[in-house]
């Protein structure tokens, strides 16, 4: 595929509103749309510049709808929004030094037991039973948002089911509720990851304007139908997305 033809961008750009369709449900919408733009002939970083701008788009309208459907809990994500911003910020800068290679067994693994947990435990996140968080809650969310903000900006794969997790598990949120918690973190990690890139010079606005489009067109659909659906409608997709993230970690690390 010639990168910049017309065939690429509506490759792109459909590519991009099925990522973000799922990712508004229940994460992992980074291993439909990353691997789109090198298909398309992108050059790896400009495919992942690229691809976070489009995504922004598509994380920034999901959490306008989940706030106007009540499903973001300002009184606990106002102090773990900071914590993600500044994790996010330290990974950024950190990727450039360190080796991400050992960070493959180690996510592949995490990823599987988030997977089957979630699998085997059959009423996680089907039940809102969230109240008024308690310090050591907001302490404990603080600590996870800081770590996952670094780890989206340092690696990224499988940050929204990471987030989704924490939010069942530890805040027990069902999966609607807990999916509303993670979008505004996830648009922080993106939009400081975002900056970087584009400082960077690594983002194609043209074509990613076009996949913007796209994505948030495919936000807002995705984001309505888990609304509507449910948490019974989003636990079994959220574990085929943590599965295709933990395949598709393993086929790079096998690769590399």
């Amino acid at each position: 595929m010639e990168y910049g033809s017309l065939i690429s961008i509506i490759f792109i750009a459909a590519a991009a509103f099925i990522a973000s369709f799922v990712d508004a449900i229940a994460g992992g919408g980074g291993l439909i749309s990353v691997p789109a733009y090198l298909l398309a002939g992108f050059p790896p970083h400009f495919a992942l510049g690229t691809n976070k701008f489009s995504a922004t788009f598509g994380s920034l309208s999901s959490t306008i709808e989940f706030f106007r459907n009540g499903k973001i809990n300002f009184a606990l994500v106002k102090f773990i929004i900071p914590c993600t911003f500044l994790g996010a910020i330290l990974g950024v800068n950190s990727v450039l030094l360190i080796n991400q290679d050992f960070l493959y067994p180690l996510v592949s693994a995490m990823i599987l037991l988030v997977g089957l947990y979630t699998y085997f435990k059959k009423d996680l996140g089907l039940i809102n039973t969230f109240e008024l968080a308690s310090k050591f809650q907001i302490l404990m969310g603080m600590a996870f948002g800081f770590v996952i903000g670094f780890y989206d900006g340092f690696f990224g794969p499988g940050t929204g089911s990471f987030l989704l997790f924490v939010f069942i598990k530890f805040f027990r949120m069902d999966f609607v509720n807990a999916g509303g918690n993670t979008k505004i973190l996830n648009f922080v990690s993106n939009v400081t990851s975002l900056v970087v890139f584009a400082i960077a010079g690594k983002i194609n606005f043209s074509i990613g304007l076009i996949a913007g489009f796209f994505a948030l067109l495919g936000s807002v659909i995705g984001t309505k139908v888990a609304i509507r659906k449910g948490a019974s409608f989003v636990k079994p997709i959220f574990l085929i997305m943590s599965f295709a993230v933990f395949i598709k970690l393993i086929l790079d690390m096998v690769s590399r």
